[in-house]
C-alpha cells in the first residue's frame, strides 16, 4: 500500500504546474478577480487556497503573463485579471506539451 504522505506530495507536484496553466487559461477566456477565480478553478477540481493562488497571480503578473486592472465598481477596489498575450501563447504551447505527455502516458499504460 503506498503511503498517503507520498501520493500526497506526488499530487501537489503535479498540481503546481497544472493550477498555473488553469489560472491563464481561465483568465484568457474570462477576465476575473482572484476571489471569484479560487471558485472557479474548485468547481474544475483545482482546490487551492487563497494564500497559495494570490502568490502565484502576482508571480505570473511578473513573468508578463498576466495583466490587471483594478476594479472600483464595489466599495472596495480589487484587482481584475486577464491573460496576456504573451500568456494565452504560453498556454496554446503549454497545452501541447500537455496532450503530447497525456498520449505518451496513455500509451505507457497500453503497451505494458
Amino acid at each position: 500500500m503506498l503511503d498517503p504522505d507520498l501520493v500526497a506530495q506526488h499530487r501537489q507536484e503535479l498540481r503546481r504546474g497544472s493550477t498555473s496553466l488553469a489560472c491563464l487559461a481561465l483568465l484568457a477566456a474570462t477576465p476575473d478577480h482572484g476571489y471569484h477565480l479560487l471558485g472557479r478553478l474548485a468547481d474544475l477540481g483545482f482546490e487551492i487556497e487563497a494564500n497559495t493562488l494570490y502568490p502565484l497571480l502576482r508571480r505570473l503578473d511578473k513573468q508578463g503573463l498576466l495583466t490587471f486592472e483594478w476594479d472600483t465598481s464595489d466599495a472596495r477596489p480589487r484587482k481584475v485579471y486577464s491573460t496576456s498575450a504573451a500568456g494565452v501563447e504560453l498556454v496554446a504551447l503549454l497545452r501541447t506539451d500537455w496532450d503530447r505527455i497525456s498520449q505518451a502516458l496513455h500509451q505507457i499504460g497500453q503497451d505494458s
